[in-house]
């Protein structure tokens, strides 16, 4: 059995975080300032959390390495199942031909990029986070953008800050549902807080993102159409998380916001569509069989019967508890064959490779140069998720979370800012909220804070983080066809991640006071 220390060097809380943050700040600085390949900076980052756990915190070599493996199975499946999975369809449209076919129905609806920009990343991508999530939305929504004749740095840039507002709601409510899982807190009223933190960043995001695609004209020329997007997917998201459910919360929310988006605008058609009406049909026909695969997946009989195919067991080698002395999540594993994004994707492609006719020889070779692409993104995210996997287990994470926590009358500005280092590190707001989520009720609870605001903090803060996290710069870079560049989109989306942050900060110190506390259901 290995039991956590939350203060190895010395005693002393503040310098253990200070050496626990080793791992990271050596990932950063070697992507943002050395700008090495990603897969090497993660590699370098695993071997420092390996120092680290051994020397620094006494985990022992078999358990440092048996949950290296763990988080680098986590990382091949379910992030990366789904992310061949989503690419592969995209290649079987471009094979067909049928890519440059929905490229031009976009045009269709306006010749304005910026406006392409907003339909694609923010709306369409909101659908993909809300059905999919786990880097999905970032995969799509960038390679749509470089066929609609965005830059490859921008098209990634775009799909990184345009994947903020819904992650929270993402992947069917999952982060929230986790949330009130670890807290012990009423899912309605978690769900019912984040709801009513998240909208405020929608009303940002879209006027961000014309922003980054045509600088202040952008803003000048396009700011009502990006403001009427925003604040209809702020509406209906705060309405359904509230008042309806936070599962659907994120569709709803999407679907308004291209409504709205349509309304506005005044369409533009840059040429005569010259595509028939089935060939436009089969074009989104992909799309729309990922939306019906992922809602039936939903319907509470098939996700039962989904459900039946995971297999949960104890991870070889791991007898990890906490300094409280409980045995710890990781500690067991599960593997949710069928009902996982990836699995359902899959599904989706054997659809879609009918519906576009695609023989089968070529729809497995396409598959298969997918993962050939992919193939240093794959090492990326599974050395980022090793990385991770060790810094939780061996108690670094913690350490680094028991400091942000202990900050007093601070802790309001600081409790997103724990959330925001969570799914930097980890890139999933599910494992921040998962990671912290208990963390945050605790401090509430020593600070007289509301413990449902700094858990809601906790997620809303996170999903800032999501744009700068590794494994989702390596999957942008490579669905924006830009390997090896991670360090430069980093550099260019920090400043984003950590303003928003800073707002979102303000809110819920706002939020636990006189003067927005009225926000508070």
């Amino acid at each position: 059995m290995f039991t956590q220390q939350l203060s190895p060097v010395g005693g002393s809380l503040g310098w253990s975080a200070l050496v626990a943050t080793i791992p990271l700040v050596t990932v950063f600085v070697l992507l943002g300032v050395v700008r090495t390949k990603a897969y090497v900076a993660a590699l370098a980052g695993l071997l420092a959390s390996f120092v680290v756990a051994l020397a620094v915190y006494g985990m022992p070599v078999a358990q440092a390495l048996s949950g290296a493996v763990q988080g680098a199975v986590f990382g091949l499946f379910p992030i990366m199942w789904i992310v061949v999975n989503a690419l592969w369809i995209y290649r079987m449209t471009v094979y067909t031909r049928h890519f440059d076919v929905l490229r031009r129905s976009f045009g269709q609806v306006s010749s304005d990029t910026r406006i392409q920009g907003l339909i694609v990343a923010f709306c369409f991508g909101a659908l993909m986070e809300a059905l999919a999530g786990f880097g999905a939305p970032v995969a799509i929504c960038s390679v749509m953008l470089v066929a609609l004749g965005f830059t490859p740095l921008k098209a990634a840039a775009v799909s990184l800050v345009a994947n903020t507002a819904p992650v929270a709601f993402g992947a069917m409510g999952t982060p929230v549902i986790t949330l009130a899982q670890v807290t012990g807190l009423p899912l309605h009223t978690v769900a019912s807080v984040v709801g009513r933190q998240t909208p405020v960043l929608a009303l940002f995001v879209p006027l961000l993102l014309v922003i980054i695609i045509d600088g202040w004209r952008g803003l000048r020329e396009t700011w009502l159409p990006a403001l009427v997007c925003g604040v209809a997917f702020a509406l209906a998201q705060f309405a359904v998380s509230n008042y309806v459910a936070p599962e659907l919360a994120d569709i709803a929310a999407s679907l308004l916001s291209a409504g709205a988006l349509v309304l506005t605008i005044r369409r533009r058609p840059v040429e005569s569509m010259e595509d028939s009406r089935a060939e436009v049909v089969r074009a989104y026909a992909p799309y729309g069989i990922i939306i019906v695969i992922f809602a039936i997946g939903q319907i509470p009989p098939v996700k039962a019967l989904l459900n039946q195919a995971t297999w949960t067991f104890h991870w070889p080698l791991l007898d990890v508890h906490s300094s409280s002395g409980k045995p710890v999540s990781g500690n067991t594993f599960s593997i949710p064959w069928l009902n996982t994004g990836g699995t359902l994707v899959l599904i989706a492609g054997i659809i879609t490779a009918l519906v576009l006719r695609v023989p089968i020889k070529t729809a497995v070779a396409e598959w298969g140069r997918t993962v050939r692409e992919l193939r240093f993104a794959i090492l990326t995210v599974t050395a980022v998720l090793a990385l991770a996997y060790v810094m939780n287990l061996s108690g670094q994470t913690t350490t680094i979370g028991f400091f942000i926590a202990g900050a007093g009358a601070a802790l309001a500005f600081l409790s997103p800012v724990l959330g925001w280092f969570g799914v930097a590190v980890s890139g999933s707001d599910t494992s921040a909220n998962a990671l912290f989520g208990a963390l945050q009720v605790t401090a509430a609870g020593r600070t007289g804070l509301a413990p449902e605001l700094l858990a809601a903090a906790n997620s809303s803060g996170g999903v800032l983080g999501k744009m700068i996290s590794p494994q989702n710069l390596t999957i942008a870079a490579v669905a924006a066809q830009l390997p090896g560049s991670e360090g430069v989109m980093l550099r260019k989306v920090l400043p984003w991640s950590v303003g928003l942050l800073v707002v979102m900060c303000v809110i819920v110190v706002l939020q636990s006071g006189s003067v927005l506390g009225w926000m508070l259901p």
